[in-house]
């Protein structure tokens, strides 16, 4: 018998983006409701592609988020699958476990959700199909839950369902922690997981697959987005397709302004890249990230008002293409190491050197603990759970040292 099902995981239905200060309404709100989109393009085209069922291996739902509206929403969605007879499987992860909405949502008829206490087995049998799984009953699952799977059925198609960060995968916290060999022992035809971000095909053999969550929420989660459609004939896969519905993209770009002495040059270089981004978006909206980097004659300039560069760097990409935001302009250039102005001293007839003296008073302890001082006096008007900003002692003392420079050369220039 051959048959397709769908395999989604980290749908964060509710989550807000991160790192955005979004200043068009229109964009903000294209962006607000991309994973809602996102999500019902992906329901439509299960039901093009006629699956047989559907697995969503963890995450639906993001920590205590409490809008009801997102319950609401999801069940009205996975309905539509139950009208046509689509059984719908659902796994708790570590952020369901948090959600007050998971507490409290009733699911439509053909909807399962996996036991928390231990594992479960739901079985198709006009398919031949058995799926195992345990859902998280807490957010820090250190337990290796896949050792208590059960065997598999004799002669059915057999597909393990968990939320794991497998063998410790990079930026994901070691939840559910298992090996490849942990699975394999168990001799599942298929492991639909969840919890990683990024779509990864673990093995072939057998089949370990994690589809990638549905949308990118911020910067670190770059790339297509959205699940994966698995075929199977005779007991065996066939073949993944995955199904890219994400509807917007986060993407960087570096540029490196040690060629540039001109500003009008540099910002054509940012639209042709921003452009070059967007074509591979293929139309979504696009978030981007620019850092400018290298030793450049235009470093004091950009530095001494950032404000108004970051301006002009984001009108450039958005010349490029008008559904690009930017998530963030990082400046990571720095001054040449040409001389400094040499101004006359009022008390001598010897001239001194400027940037020499701004070097040496980064250099003095007293300086810096002024400094770390009046920061520490900033950080308290901040609401609570910012950044702190000493950290970015260096960085800031840096840039007032180039402006301090770029000032000097500026009046250097003015004198007749």
């Amino acid at each position: 018998m051959a048959f397709s099902f769908l395999h989604a995981a980290d749908l964060h239905l509710g989550s807000p983006f991160q790192g955005l200060a979004l200043r068009d309404d229109v964009l903000a709100a294209k962006l607000a409701g991309a994973s809602r989109d996102a999500f019902v393009e992906l329901i439509d085209r299960a039901l093009e592609e006629r699956i047989a069922f559907a697995i969503f291996a963890g995450d639906i739902f993001d920590g205590d988020w409490r809008d009801s509206s997102i319950a609401l929403f999801f069940n009205r969605q996975i309905g539509r699958l139950a009208k046509i007879g689509v059984p719908v499987f659902l796994l708790k992860g570590n952020h369901d476990a948090d959600s007050v909405v998971t507490k409290s949502l009733s699911l439509p008829d053909l909807a399962h959700q996996f036991s928390t206490s231990k594992p479960e087995t739901f079985s198709l049998p006009d398919l031949r199909v058995a799926l195992h799984g345990r859902g998280f009953s807490h957010r820090a699952e250190s337990d290796n839950l896949a050792r208590a799977y059960p065997a598999p059925k004799p002669g059915w198609f057999n597909i393990g369902v968990l939320h794991t960060s497998l063998d410790g995968r990079p930026g994901h916290a070691a939840y559910a922690p298992c090996s490849l060999d942990d699975l394999r022992a168990k001799n599942y035809d298929y492991w639909a997981l969840g919890h990683v971000h990024a779509h990864e095909v673990v093995s072939t053999d057998p089949f370990v697959v994690y589809p990638g969550n549905l949308q990118g929420r911020h910067i670190r989660e770059t790339g297509a987005k959205g699940a994966v459609l698995v075929d199977v004939a005779e007991n065996q896969v066939t073949g993944l397709r995955r199904l890219i519905v994400d509807r917007a993209r986060f993407a960087e770009i570096t540029i490196d302004a040690s060629s540039h002495e001109e500003a009008p040059a540099l910002l054509r270089v940012v639209e042709v890249r921003a452009r070059e981004e967007a074509a591979k978006a293929e139309g979504r909206l696009l978030a981007l990230r620019i850092r400018l980097t290298g030793g450049s004659a235009l470093h004091g300039m950009l530095a001494a008002d950032p404000a108004r560069w970051r301006d002009e760097i984001e009108a450039a990409a958005q010349r490029a293409h008008e559904d690009i935001v930017l998530e963030r302009f990082s400046l990571e250039t720095r001054a040449l190491a040409a001389s400094a102005p040499r101004r006359k001293n009022d008390l001598q007839d010897s001239d001194f050197d400027f940037a020499s003296l701004l070097d040496e008073c980064l250099d003095d302890p007293d300086l810096r603990s002024e400094a770390l001082a009046a920061l520490a006096g900033i950080a308290l008007k901040f609401p609570p759970g910012s950044p702190g900003l000493s950290e970015e002692l260096d960085d800031l003392l840096a840039q007032a040292r180039d402006l301090a420079l770029f000032s000097a050369e500026s009046k250097e220039g003015e004198a007749p």
